[in-house]
């Protein structure tokens, strides 16, 4: 699985001008579930996120993780994380998990990110939504598992 996480200060997703999920200091993670991805896989990357430490101790070192400031999670569904730029200007998701097997591993991804003990807010998968965050410093980390 691969996913995109971006510390934040405030983060949300609307469908259809309503907003449906929303995060204040935390993460919004974009996540991609890959052809051959597995539910372990989705678990091991909601842990290892869980703990990715990104968030400023008291020296204004990234030291702290999302457990450790008791932040929250924003988690998007992104089939175009898979974007393959290799053959031209126009991407190729082919690599992109099967919608059926995406939509379940992204719902599996955002409970085992529960189970770490992260409040979690989620879009909703296939919809055409708006996302809106503030990126806090910036700092945005690729990750994949």
């Amino acid at each position: 699985m691969r996913a995109l996480v971006q510390r934040v200060t405030e983060a949300s997703v609307a469908v259809n001008d309503t907003v449906i999920g929303e995060v204040g200091t935390g993460i919004m993670v974009l996540v991609c579930a890959m052809t051959g991805d597995t539910e372990a896989q989705a678990e091991t990357l909601a842990a290892k996120i869980a703990k990715l430490r990104i968030f400023r101790d008291e020296a204004d070192k990234m030291n702290r993780s999302l457990i450790d400031i008791r932040g929250a999670a924003l988690v998007i569904s992104q089939f175009t994380l898979a974007a393959d730029t290799s053959r031209g200007n126009r991407p190729g998701f082919s690599t992109a998990a099967p919608p059926d097997v995406g939509e379940r591993l992204y719902l599996h991804f955002a409970r085992a990110l529960t189970e770490q003990g992260i409040p979690v807010a989620t879009g909703r998968f296939g919809a055409d939504m708006k996302v809106s965050l503030v990126n806090d410093g910036p700092v945005t980390i690729w990750i994949e598992a």
